[in-house]
């Protein structure tokens, strides 16, 4: 079987080249991938974006693709499933009505409060003078959140007058996500400690993956601005049993029956955010795909096919789908381009990937194949990810290939998984 997935980033490479894996799959096309789909087996990139529709539905029916996987959110939100769906062609991921559960945070927490979901109370505006009233009536912490999507950067955990009142400055008047920020939600701050949810519905049954849980600020000990990730681990000692079972009896199976209700089925990946404390647990946002990077110590601990999986998915039959893992702890560190989440400089040689031990895969994310060598081409541009029987060995086993890799500006966070040691 061919496949086609879609996206360029650590997640996308992580995804095809779980595919690849499988005996059942022949070719595994990435549009338009990145360096590392650029090399890896099986795989081949395809000159087309994700916002591509029709080159992309000519591409899958002129080669025969069996399936297409969407890794992110952009494609999604904008109805590429509806397209493919409409000429009759398989493919992964939630419709647009349904995607809006991550485009629209306004729409996320109104399905929220119908479903009785647990979350933090909120306000939306669209200027920003009401915003900033509003901001100085409540006083902070309080929490500033772009209503559309803003790749992972749209929101602000405001700890200062100044930073809260900064967030909506650059949001209404410096218009930094554009369209994204037409609207801002602002909400109450919630303590705790953050938890990735992540799932996989066929519209009828839910299949949770196992735990993880993401650093997103750029700066050891979760300081610094949010960032798309710096880093992910699993399991995650903080979704205990009980916290698993609250959250798909309170989240998970309320937000299937909600959308329902609403007459929007929900095929696809669902991912909730979660703010954890004891055994109290609030949403905090959801993404209707896979999590980033999440994605890659996830997918490097599962034992199931994943070809079977989102085929099981598609054809409404993940009752009888036995989702398998190692019984192992996987931690993934991300490495930066200097500057990142603002500004940074692109086009530089990475060095020492082939000195990386075969136990430990390197997913690219912000990374391109130019003239034989692997350069940077984003802000995120590399995922080290490895495996062991305990967490703190998988911690040493990863930061020890990490230390092996170059290039100039790189950044990383040197605490990934901490939090997991200290429970």
């Amino acid at each position: 079987m061919k496949i086609l997935v879609i996206g360029s980033g650590g997640r996308e490479h992580a995804i095809a080249w779980k595919l690849a894996q499988s005996d059942k799959v022949s070719k595994v096309y990435c549009a338009p991938g990145n360096g590392g789909t650029a090399t890896e087996s099986k795989c081949e990139n395809i000159l087309l974006k994700g916002n591509e529709f029709d080159g992309l539905i000519d591409f899958v029916k002129k080669n025969e693709i069996y399936m297409t996987v969407v890794g992110p959110e952009d494609p999604l939100s904008k109805g590429i499933v509806d397209r493919f769906n409409r000429d009759g062609l398989r493919i992964f991921g939630p419709i647009k009505d349904a995607a809006r559960l991550e485009s629209s945070k306004v729409f996320a927490k109104e399905v929220m409060f119908s479903a009785g979901i647990p979350t933090a109370h909120y306000r939306e505006f669209s200027n920003f003078k009401d915003a900033k009233n509003y901001i100085e009536e409540k006083g902070v912490p309080i929490v500033v959140k772009a209503d559309g999507l803003a790749a992972g950067k749209g929101v602000t955990v405001a700890r200062t007058m100044d930073e809260a009142i900064g967030a909506i400055r650059e949001i209404f008047i410096d218009n930094i996500f554009g369209d994204a920020g037409s609207k801002v939600v602002i909400e109450e701050f919630l303590e705790g400690e953050e938890a990735s949810f992540i799932a996989i519905t066929d519209g009828e049954t839910i299949l949770p993956f196992a735990s993880s849980q993401d650093h997103k600020t750029v700066f050891d000990d979760d300081k610094g601005p949010n960032t798309g990730g710096m880093g992910a681990y699993s399991p995650a000692p903080v979704v205990s049993q009980k916290v698993h079972d609250i959250t798909m009896e309170r989240v998970m199976i309320p937000l299937m029956k909600e959308m329902r209700k609403r007459g929007i089925l929900y095929k696809g990946f669902i991912y909730a955010g979660l703010m954890i404390k004891g055994e109290d647990v609030k949403v905090l946002e959801f993404n209707c795909r896979l999590g980033d990077p999440e994605t890659q110590p996830l997918l490097f601990r599962m034992k199931s096919d994943m070809f079977d999986l989102l085929n099981s998915a598609i054809d409404v039959n993940l009752k009888n789908f036995n989702l398998e893992w190692y019984d192992e702890y996987s931690v993934g560190v991300v490495l930066t381009s200097g500057g990142y989440p603002k500004e940074f400089t692109k086009g530089f040689v990475i060095d020492g990937l082939d000195r990386v031990d075969s136990s430990v895969k390197v997913f690219h994310a912000g990374t391109s194949l130019k003239h034989g060598s692997i350069v940077t081409d984003g802000g995120r541009v590399l995922c080290v990810t490895a495996r062991d029987r305990d967490l703190k060995l998988a911690i040493s086993k990863v930061y020890r290939e990490v230390a092996k890799i170059n290039f100039e500006g790189c950044h990383y966070r040197k605490d990934i998984g901490k939090k997991g040691l200290r429970r």
